[in-house]
């Protein structure tokens, strides 16, 4: 399997995260029902705490000062959770209640709140916890402006706890992602959902909604994606039996 833990590129550990984040928490939840059928799965709990809060944790730490949250299903309850319980974070609603968008037509409509610079966009659903370093931080730390359209925190196969798929990238030494995983094959990396993204790689979208794979697929073909190995533990909180597997593994901390 290939192996890659740090980009080519010198880091530089000064480097501040980037401001703004997108958070997705639009989606259906169709893996996580029941828990799903009366909330939306940003609010179901792992840990003693709604999923979406792990995620505003990590942002919070790492200093980002704007989220965009788009939201769709059961939006009022996350548009009310947001209000009541993030207050140091400024928090901007993409509201697709009418039609839900997808990945890659979330960010097509948050576009214009996103602004101009790289900006962090994380799975509202996701669950990790930092090695030596903030993984945040560590991205922001590997981004390259000039190479980069996309700068994904993967977690090798292996690591990948709960994980029952069969990775979804293959990366070079230097730590460019060169291509998705072939059907009937397995990738050594798995995308964690955590990744810094320039605002330039959102064009030439098609109408309606659609998946971020196809901005993804265009990166990769020109050079431009890339991928940073995170030092910490993650998992895929996909599925309600992955709860008390995660919550055993937190519990041991």
């Amino acid at each position: 399997m290939t192996s890659a833990t740090t980009l080519s590129i010198r880091p530089n550990p000064a480097t501040p995260a980037p401001e703004t984040a997108m958070v997705l928490a639009a989606g259906l939840g169709k893996r996580m029902r029941p828990l799903t059928a009366t909330r939306p799965k940003p609010l179901v709990e792992v840990a003693g705490k709604p999923l979406i809060e792990h995620v505003f944790d990590r942002l919070r730490a790492a200093g980002v000062k704007r989220a965009v949250v788009n939201v769709h299903y059961l939006a009022d309850q996350v548009e009310a959770h947001l209000k009541a319980r993030v207050k140091d974070i400024e928090v901007i609603v993409s509201d697709e209640r009418p039609r839900l968008m997808e990945t890659g037509g979330g960010l097509v409509q948050a576009r214009g709140l996103l602004g101009d610079k790289p900006f962090l966009c994380v799975n509202s659903d996701n669950l990790w916890v930092d090695g030596p370093i903030d993984a945040i931080r560590q991205l922001a730390a590997q981004w390259d402006d000039a190479r980069m359209d996309f700068l994904q925190l993967v977690v090798p196969l292996a690591r990948a706890n709960n994980h029952r798929g069969r990775g979804d990238w293959r990366m070079d030494p230097h730590g460019r992602i060169t291509e998705r995983r072939k059907p009937g094959r397995v990738a050594p990396f798995v995308n964690t959902g955590v990744q810094i993204v320039h605002p330039r790689a959102i064009a030439d979208w098609p109408e309606g909604p659609f998946s971020t794979n196809l901005f993804w697929d265009r990166a990769i073909a020109d050079g431009r994606m890339w991928g940073t190995v995170h030092q910490g533990l993650w998992f895929d909180v996909g599925t309600p039996a992955a709860i008390p597997e995660t919550e055993a593994v937190l519990s041991e901390m």
